[in-house]
């Protein structure tokens, strides 16, 4: 993860699990598994958090070697926590990876792009990956597609209009397929396409939708960490009254992520 604004938190891995990584790492199994490609492989993921992708790359590809990159080093006490062997992690930039040319098989990269320095971080995937490697990332569709982000931001800015300008769709129009599919042809890769992934979030109720919110790890909860008591209460109780509710008082939305993915000629 990187740090793309100024209430872009990315320290205590923990607190991130609560918010987003119940979410991602089902993204991330859904991404895994349309990659393809044999065992033995040399894998690198830059931008790897709590490793939810590194993970699932480790399981499911039986790779000689997988290494995951993080500016955190509160992300990586999770990620090697919980990802299986051969999975090995490191603290470094994305914007200079810490490998010699065509040094792995395969890059990717899981919901970190929009928070780097996008062209050098394609530019470096490309250049690490040996000539007919793979290079493939997800984002979330921040403008439409996640919809507790969408229903987070629709309140806050309906309360407070400068909340607008912090809202991660308005940010990062990075995060498209037409913006996407460029970011990889400008890094050299050939054959791209890009591709929706889409999951359930399912929120046992809305203290269970809110409370991550409180985490303090990334811009919403940035954001929520930076009202005065009185304001939080108002969205609060803007959010309770807005989201849709079953009669068991859970609430269902979906996720969707763009999947981007090229390969080096």
């Amino acid at each position: 993860m990187g740090t793309g604004g100024p209430a872009d938190v990315w320290a205590q891995g923990d607190a991130y699990e609560r918010y987003m990584g119940r979410w991602s790492r089902r993204v991330a199994e859904v991404f895994a598994a349309r990659l393809g490609g044999p065992a033995g492989l040399r894998w690198l993921d830059i931008g790897c958090g709590t490793g939810a992708l590194t993970a699932a790359v480790a399981a499911r590809y039986r790779p000689e070697a997988v290494l995951g990159l993080d500016r955190s080093p509160g992300f990586l006490r999770v990620a090697r926590a919980a990802a299986p062997a051969p999975a090995l992690f490191a603290v470094a930039d994305a914007s200079a990876l810490p490998l010699g040319d065509a040094a792995v098989d395969a890059v990717v990269s899981g919901l970190s792009l929009n928070f780097l320095d996008p062209p050098r971080a394609a530019a470096e995937a490309a250049r690490v990956v040996r000539p007919g490697g793979l290079v493939a990332a997800y984002v979330w569709d921040y403008a439409d597609g996640m919809t507790f982000l969408r229903r987070f931001w629709d309140a806050a800015a309906a309360l407070d209009p400068a909340a607008a300008e912090l809202d991660e769709g308005r940010r990062f129009a990075l995060c498209r397929p037409g913006p996407l599919r460029s970011l990889w042809s400008g890094a050299g890769l050939v054959d791209v396409t890009v591709a929706a992934i889409e999951v359930p979030t399912v929120f046992s109720g809305f203290e269970d939708f809110w409370e991550p919110f409180l985490s303090g790890q990334g811009p919403a909860p940035g954001y929520v960490a930076g009202l005065d008591a009185a304001a939080r209460d108002r969205l609060h109780t803007r959010l309770a009254a807005t989201l849709p509710t079953g009669p068991d008082g859970s609430v269902h939305l979906t996720a969707r992520a763009w999947a981007v993915r090229g390969r080096r000629p």
